[in-house]
This record gives structure tokens, C-alpha cells and sequence, in this order.
């Protein structure tokens, strides 16, 4: 992922215009992830895309489709809750697929579990339809950077 500035977060977070933050991002741009909220929450999707497509047959989307989307939509997440601006790195991810991700739109919402100063545990949910019947559940581990005195309000 790109470096954010700590002005497009400020004013994505102000406008609740995530595209911002989501265009500095080459595969958010590549697979069309839009974000928006929805209340206290962050809801992520991923638009049907023939681009995406993993089997042609069903069709169905690509596995690693699936867990990009839900890595980034936890990075993103965890970007506008903590307010720093340095893009979280990565720790460790593990993912369960549960049914077939349709060639429909897709949908993602994070929860962040723990957060410590230097480490954040991410819940993600992924579904097509109803939110009550995931396609795919993950678990995230990031890398976080303190805020310092200037990203504190």
C-alpha cells in the first residue's frame, strides 16, 4: 500500500469519503473496492467484476480475490480507527472460506479486537446478500505504529 498523508485521512475522515484514502491504494483501485459508512460502522465492497472472476465455469471469484479484499478492507479499517496516517503492516492473517463467493457484489465489515501500541487484532466478515450467511471469516495481525502528538486530537 501507498504512505497516506495525515491530511487525506483528516479529511476523509471529516468528509466520510473513503475513495480518497482507497485511491492511494493500487489494488483497491484494481479490484474496485469502495467504502462507506454505515452509522459507528465502516461497510466495504467489493462490486461484481468479470476481472475477478477465479472460475469461469460457476463463475465464482477468485480465492486470493476474496482474501485481498477482506486484508485490505482490515488495514483500511484499522487506518481510520487508530488515525495514523502510516498504513499498518501485515502480521499474519488466516482465513476460512465458507461458501462460494457468487459473481455478485460482495460485502465486508472489520472489528478490531485488541489494539496495544504496537500490535492490532482485526475480525473480518465477508457475505453476499444476507449478512448472517458469510462466504469467508479472517482473523488479521498488524504491525501499528503509535500515534504521535500530532495525530492525537
Amino acid at each position: 500500500m501507498s504512505e497516506i498523508s495525515r491530511e487525506q485521512l483528516r479529511q476523509a475522515c471529516e468528509q466520510g469519503d473513503y475513495a480518497l484514502l482507497l485511491a492511494a491504494i493500487p489494488y483497491a483501485q484494481l479490484i474496485g473496492v469502495e467504502c462507506s459508512r454505515q452509522g459507528d460502522e465502516l461497510l466495504f465492497r467489493l462490486p461484481a467484476n468479470k476481472d475477478n472472476i477465479g472460475n469461469p465455469l460457476l463463475p465464482a471469484i477468485h480465492g486470493g480475490v476474496i482474501a485481498g479484499f477482506m486484508e485490505l478492507a482490515a488495514a483500511v479499517h484499522l487506518l481510520i480507527a487508530t488515525g495514523v496516517p502510516s498504513v499498518p503492516k501485515i502480521i499474519d492473517f488466516s482465513l476460512d472460506y465458507l461458501r462460494t463467493g457468487q459473481f455478485r457484489d460482495t460485502y465486508a465489515k472489520c472489528q478490531v479486537w485488541r489494539q496495544g501500541r504496537r500490535v492490532a487484532n482485526v475480525a473480518i466478515t465477508a457475505w453476499q446478500g444476507i449478512e448472517a450467511e458469510p462466504i469467508a471469516t479472517a482473523r488479521a495481525h498488524f504491525k501499528i505504529q503509535e500515534p504521535t502528538k500530532a495525530d492525537r486530537p
